[in-house]
């Protein structure tokens, strides 16, 4: 079985294709093989498969072994490994996921994937859709009790569900000790991923990210969506943001119409072979 290891800005993943005539226990499989010091290590599981309904199909398995809806990091590193490998010889193209059809463009240099943008569709608001167990039309500035400690978060569904809080310091944030009581707070019945947004100015906002199944990760790319919608819901930035993560930045552009789009980097480390996914 050949792999490829990726990242976007940080957010890793061990990529290959299924034809889907293997059986594999993609569970057991993200759990060993994303394992940080007896796997490879990775984020998650990009898995590469034929769609009947659109170009190809993405499959998301975090390293606990959890399947996401969606991953906006994870869809430019398949983007380009699809691209790259000539599984799809056309730069636009449509992409099957769990949260509905996406539609990456690659932006290519001499037959190579040096950037991908991604339609990341149309941001839902309802409480009931992310879902939050709250009853509004729009989770924005919702106060909630965390160890007795109060905090004021905003919500959105963006193929994933999304908690915002912003912060006047993302650097002081006890990401790993804050991320995880938020992911599994009771309103959240579906658990829910939590970004720490910090306004630099009207264009910039800089992110930190919890993963709802993987945890404190580099780069998000659907929280850096998220986090740019709500920023500009709240009246804090325009419709067109530059997101600082770890290692880089994601573009993001929220359309008059709703859409939402991100443009950044995938890169490719390294591929090997593997003897036995099995043992």
């Amino acid at each position: 079985m050949k792999i490829t290891k990726m990242h976007g800005l940080g957010n890793d993943f061990i990529v290959f294709f299924d034809d889907g005539a293997s059986q594999f226990d993609v569970t057991d499989m993200a759990q060993r093989l994303c394992d940080r010091h007896t796997g490879i290590g990775a984020d998650g599981l990009v898995i590469v498969m034929p769609s009947k309904v659109a170009d190809v199909r993405m499959r998301i398995i975090n390293s606990d072994g959890s399947e996401a809806e969606m991953c906006g990091n994870g869809i430019r590193c398949f983007a380009k490994y699809a691209y790259d490998r000539k599984i799809i010889d056309k730069e636009v193209f449509t992409v099957e996921t769990l949260a509905g059809i996406m539609t990456p463009t690659i932006i290519a240099e001499n037959g190579v994937a040096k950037l991908v943008k991604v339609n990341m569709g149309k941001p839902t608001f309802p409480a009931k859709d992310i879902p939050m167990d709250v009853e509004t039309d729009k989770v924005i500035d919702y106060t909630i009790d965390v160890d007795g400690t109060s905090y004021v978060v905003s919500s959105v569904l963006l193929g994933v569900p999304h908690t915002e809080v912003f912060v006047e310091d993302v650097t002081t944030v006890p990401l790993t000790v804050l991320g995880p009581k938020i992911e599994k707070h009771p309103l959240f019945p579906k658990g829910t991923n939590v970004n720490f947004v910090q306004v630099m100015d009207k264009n910039t906002v800089k992110v930190r990210t919890w993963e709802r199944g993987a945890g404190a990760t580099l780069a998000c790319g659907t929280g850096s969506c998220s986090s740019a919608v709500m920023a500009h819901e709240k009246g804090l930035t325009g419709r067109s943001v530059d997101v600082e993560l770890y290692l880089g930045t994601l573009h993001i552009d929220y359309d008059e119409d709703g859409a939402v789009y991100m443009t950044g980097p995938a890169t490719e480390v390294f591929s090997l072979e593997l003897e036995d996914v099995t043992c």
